[in-house]
């Protein structure tokens, strides 16, 4: 137990053994959708991927799993902080609709672009070149990133928990869920965020264990209601033929670039995958280590180097596993506001994904109605890092506002953080302050300008 202090330098952060277990429960109850998820994407159980040779949603969900278990303790040995890695919401889509049913490249293919992008990105790190970027960014935008996140993340609690639907009215965006939400599923989301709230704003200060109380509780409610079940059966995905998928994108690393899509297409694909990649993790870890109190005064995040080379690498990990881009999930939050400090919290987390490869029936248990109100409780907390924000100063006060508006309205933190550079660095032109931002930030700027234009078909 001595030597577990050490290594991770528990006294050192202020937490104990005790602690960076529950918080690493915590955030895999959180983020444990995931390994349940995945394979709606990536395989060929999603009618977009009949045919391309995706692997069957067991298979993917047994890799997902794997991966996320291997890249999450790596995080914790090697980096020594919370953040918990796993295959990409939104990334996996990419994967889905864009390169395999849109450009018709094969499952083998889509992973090798996955695998591209890793390797450049990685090779980013290595050079210095994206730390250099994470540093660029001005600590107003970095606060700014955190908030968007906590709104984020908030926003996602409310879709999970069915609070906030899309509305059927074609002029009305969103509407309450009140009316379309069976009533099981919001007694369960009100359950878990009373309880949650309860518990964190007591007078004595927070419970610890408050989430993971109050995600047990609502799962208790769950099934009792009937929103949840317990299986008759464990089924065991450790089936060798599970795992056979694993390396298959190394024999299309070459050919994806001559299969009749085009070089440019896989090119941008490529470029478009990777700034994603790129300022979705920038973005992640500034606005994780803000609320867990672990960036020095510089709004800089201490080693930061080893955070982004195992991101980077797990890019690529995730392509050579089949499972699509593995990057830190902003999930992570739950385990830091647990009180988890130290990679400890990861280990536990990375070691709970490897165990969902057996039970992942039991791990199914939990529903989303139960954990929503935990991404609820963490957003409210990380949300306020808005005192810290100046509004007097427009070129100051308006990227934020970009930044945290944009982010959870578009449910992308990549959008986010564009709509806060690009106009922090034309109001600061405006306003004759150029020479204020840094000109990697103008790299930055730049290449967002471009992310945009693809993504807006603005290119032809």
């Amino acid at each position: 137990m001595a030597s577990i202090a050490s290594y991770f330098e528990l006294k050192k952060r202020g937490t104990t053994v005790g602690t960076e277990v529950r918080a690493g429960i915590t955030t895999f109850l959180v983020m444990g959708y995931i390994v349940f998820v995945n394979p709606l994407y990536v395989s060929s159980a999603n009618g977009a991927l009949t045919g391309s040779g995706a692997p069957g949603a067991v298979a993917v969900a047994a890799c997902t799993a794997l991966a996320a278990g291997i890249l999450t303790i790596a995080m914790g040995m090697i980096a020594n902080y919370p953040f918990a890695l796993a295959a990409g919401m939104g990334l996996n889509a990419v994967v889905a609709f864009d390169l395999i049913a849109g450009k018709g490249l094969s499952w083998e293919e889509a992973m090798a672009v996955i695998v591209w992008e890793g390797v450049i990105i990685t090779i980013l790190v290595l050079t210095g070149f994206r730390k250099a970027i994470l540093e660029a960014i001005p600590l107003s935008l970095k606060r700014a990133i955190a908030v968007g996140i906590g709104l984020f993340l908030l926003m996602i609690g409310l879709f999970e928990g069915g609070i906030i639907v899309k509305s059927p009215a074609p002029t009305v965006p969103l509407t309450l869920g009140f009316g379309t939400t069976p009533l099981a599923t919001l007694a369960v989301f009100g359950t878990g965020l009373v309880i949650a709230l309860v518990l964190i704003g007591r007078k004595k200060g927070p419970l610890p264990g408050a989430l993971l109380i109050a995600i047990s509780a609502a799962t208790l409610v769950a099934l009792a209601v009937g929103v949840t079940s317990i299986p008759a059966t464990l089924v065991s995905p450790l089936d060798a033929n599970n795992f056979a998928g694993i390396g298959a994108a190394l024999g299309s690393l070459t050919s994806v670039w001559s299969n009749g899509v085009g070089v440019v297409s896989v090119a941008l694909a490529v470029f478009t995958i990777m700034l994603s990649d790129f300022f979705d993790t920038a973005g992640t870890i500034v606005g994780l280590g803000e609320r867990g109190g672990m960036l020095d005064k510089k709004g800089q995040l201490p080693g930061s180097d080893k955070v982004l080379l195992v991101d980077s690498i797990a890019a690529g990990v995730g392509g050579l596993f089949g499972v699509s881009s593995n990057t830190t999930y902003i999930e992570s939050a739950a385990g830091i506001e647990e009180g988890g400090r130290t990679g400890l919290t990861s280990v536990v987390t990375g070691l709970l994904f490897l165990a969902a490869l057996i039970v992942a029936p039991i791990a199914g248990i939990i529903p989303a109605a139960a954990t929503a109100p935990a991404l609820v409780v963490v957003g409210y907390l990380m949300f306020q890092s808005i005192r810290d924000v100046k509004w007097s100063d427009t070129s100051e006060g308006f990227p934020i506002l970009a930044t945290l508006i944009i982010m959870p309205l578009a449910y992308s933190i990549t959008d986010g953080i564009g709509a806060g550079f690009i106009t922090y660095g034309l109001l600061k032109a405006a306003k004759g302050e150029a020479g204020e931002v840094k000109p990697l930030l103008w790299v930055a700027i730049a290449a967002y300008v471009v992310y945009f234009a693809l993504k807006l078909g603005l290119t032809g």
